[in-house]
């Protein structure tokens, strides 16, 4: 079943705000836990996807994400760090233009 592209985004974009009100040491934590998340998102998914693959994959089990947060730090948030990491490999999507996606734009 196909993930909520619009609940997603909201969802990363929510991340991306946490992580910005962290204080510098919770950031630091956060930082590392995300770019690990960030790295097993690229060994998953590589780098020729859109961003509803990348909403997919958010909508099903993430305990793999998860154990990825952690193996990066101690961070407690582990769904800000999960969320940034989302947030930011969006970016990479092939479907992905300024803050959304090409469909998205569209309408």
């Amino acid at each position: 079943m196909a993930y909520a592209l619009d609940n997603a985004l909201y969802q990363w974009e929510e991340g991306e705000r946490r992580l910005g009100e962290a204080s510098p040491p919770a950031r630091a934590e956060l930082d590392r836990s995300w770019a690990a998340v960030y790295e097993e998102l690229r060994r998953r998914l590589g780098s020729s996807f859109v961003v509803a693959q990348l909403a997919d994959l958010y909508g099903e089990d993430l305990g793999w994400a998860e154990n990825a947060a952690r193996e990066g730090s101690l961070v407690a948030d582990l769904t800000t760090a999960i969320d940034t990491a989302f947030s930011r490999y969006a970016r990479m999507a092939a479907d992905w233009a300024g803050g959304r996606t090409h469909a998205r734009e569209e309408r």
